[in-house]
């Protein structure tokens, strides 16, 4: 990664950590540094924001909104944090990369993010 830091708002980490049991989610909640939710950079991933990334070397960019598992719907671009490029994702500052290493041909690929748009509160 480029940048060290991975930040996760304190609201968003006390849900996530239920969830990240035995997962690819477990290990970024491990390294982040939790931040309370009134200071986190607009520019951040973190839940419900809208992020525009790619996948370098794989063509255009992607838009989707990171959310729960129980509320994901990739057909409407709601990917789940539990998913491999939603966990990928979860804590990268709009401009950051990350070697991303989670497909099923064993090839590492970089993963940028584009955009980030806060959610709403």
């Amino acid at each position: 990664m480029e940048a060290s830091e991975l930040l996760i708002a304190d609201r968003d980490y006390a849900r996530l950590s239920v969830l990240a049991r035995g997962n690819v989610l477990a290990e970024e909640l491990g390294r982040a540094t939790v931040v309370p939710l009134a200071r986190m950079p607009g520019d951040v991933v973190r839940m419900h924001s809208r992020v525009t990334y790619r996948i370098e070397g794989a063509g255009d960019c992607r838009e989707v909104e990171l959310v729960f598992p129980e509320q994901a719907d990739p057909a409407c671009g709601r990917i789940s944090v539990l998913a491999p490029v939603g966990a990928a994702l979860l804590g990268l500052r709009e401009g950051q990369s990350i070697d991303w290493d989670d497909f099923p041909d064993g090839n590492v690929r970089r993963l940028h993010v584009v955009r980030t748009l806060a959610p709403h509160e």
